[in-house]
């Protein structure tokens, strides 16, 4: 640790550890989040891979509960947290002790240094931390190098055009020197309640938790270090790192053929650019993406998180519904007869209508039935389903009862 001793991420987040530190968790998490859910999860990254066949998990940047969750969900896989700050290992060892978590190691050691621990992992969990390194893209090859063959890396960084607001009240408090001492805070957090209805923060006020506490508040404005990307500038940061871009892990808000991006008179434009450069202009036409989540896979691994609708084996494939998917039958446009949404969109023009048929359809899937039982036509319905998040795709040959 003596190298980055001096680094000043290390002792803000010993002051104000993130997230802020609980004592229990949530139901969801406790002991295990419901199967289907871990199910659904697990599909989403590796349509291909049994749920059982991860055995190793890292989350780099642990926080103060995140290991924690993660080795709940998968109880028969090693986890191993790391975090580079000390404060936040040893509320992460007492949440685990609290709840007899046993299949979890944690460490205090930076994501630069991940190699000392001198193993590989199925699933690298890396979020909201890459863009607090000194070095994101360094860090981010260090965890390239310790993913293990067909493994993948789930991770999230701020994007840059949906902060604007934060932004801007970051290099507020620079100018005004705003330190992070509980008055200092509370001084902030009454400003922030005088500032002009047409603020861009506003909005970020009343939805993120960012600002839902005072470590919060400190790890939202008054960090030491931050950035942000674009579309084609996290594309660039994958590719550097020897990964290949899979799947956003929700993956709606960034395609043009769904929400209203796709009623637009530049809906077929943007369709026939390179998928980077159609979520680059979805992003900047919706102009509210705060954070970006994407899957990656190692960039010469060709077949992991791979699906294609018009293959041969297409009929074996199960969908799973998402848990979040519900169809609602009020107010809706004549000729159809439910809008499908994902409550977890927090796009509200994310919505997918269906006539009869297709209902029928969506209310068939159950985790359990093959395409090739669907019905004609299914293949397309599903890929649609899956594009709007609304479905995951279980190709393992065998589905699971519901």
């Amino acid at each position: 640790m003596s190298a980055i001793r001096s680094d000043p991420i290390e002792a803000f987040y010993d002051r104000h550890p993130y997230p802020p530190p609980v004592t229990e968790l949530e139901a969801g998490t406790r002991p295990l989040d419901d199967e289907g859910a871990v199910r659904t999860a697990h599909h989403l990254i590796w349509p291909e891979r049994p749920v059982d066949s991860v055995r190793t998990v890292l989350v780099a940047g642990c926080g103060t509960s995140q290991a924690v969750r993660h080795a709940l969900r998968r109880p028969t896989a090693r986890v191993v947290g790391i975090d580079v700050s000390a404060a936040s290992i040893d509320h992460s060892r007492a949440l685990a002790a609290r709840h007899d978590v046993t299949n979890l190691e944690v460490r205090h050691l930076p994501i630069e240094a991940v190699d000392q621990l001198g193993e590989q992992f199925d699933h690298v969990v890396c979020t909201g931390v890459l863009h607090h390194l000194a070095d994101p893209a360094l860090g981010l090859r260090k965890l390239r190098d310790v993913l293990a063959p067909g493994g993948a890396v789930t991770l999230m960084v701020y994007a840059r055009y949906g902060r604007t607001g934060v932004h801007l009240f970051q290099d507020y408090c620079r100018r005004l020197g705003v330190g992070t001492s509980p008055d200092e805070l509370a001084d902030l957090a009454a400003t922030l309640r005088e500032i002009p209805l047409g603020h861009p923060v506003r909005p970020l006020l009343r939805e993120a938790r960012d600002f839902a506490s005072d470590d919060a508040l400190a790890d939202a404005l008054c960090n030491p270090r931050d950035r942000a990307y674009s579309v084609s500038e996290l594309f660039d940061l994958i590719g550097a790192a020897g990964l290949r871009f899979g799947r956003w892990l929700r993956q709606a808000p960034y395609l043009p053929d769904c929400g209203s991006v796709s009623e637009t008179p530049h809906a077929e434009r943007i369709a026939e650019r390179s998928p980077v450069e159609q979520s680059s202009l979805v992003e900047l036409f919706r102009g509210t993406i705060t954070r970006h989540t994407a899957v990656a896979f190692a960039h010469d691994d060709n077949t992991s998180g791979v699906l294609d609708f018009a293959g041969p084996d297409v009929g074996q494939w199960v969908p799973v519904p998402v848990p979040t998917a519900i169809a609602v039958q009020e107010r809706l446009p004549p000729g159809t007869a439910a809008a499908l949404i994902n409550r977890a969109h927090t796009d509200t023009d994310l919505v997918m209508f269906v006539d009869r048929r297709q209902l029928d359809t969506f209310r068939a899937i159950d985790g359990s039935r093959p395409l090739a039982e669907l019905g004609p036509g299914a293949p397309g319905f599903v890929e649609r389903l899956w594009r709007h998040d609304l479905v995951v795709i279980d190709a393992t040959g065998g589905g699971s009862a519901p």
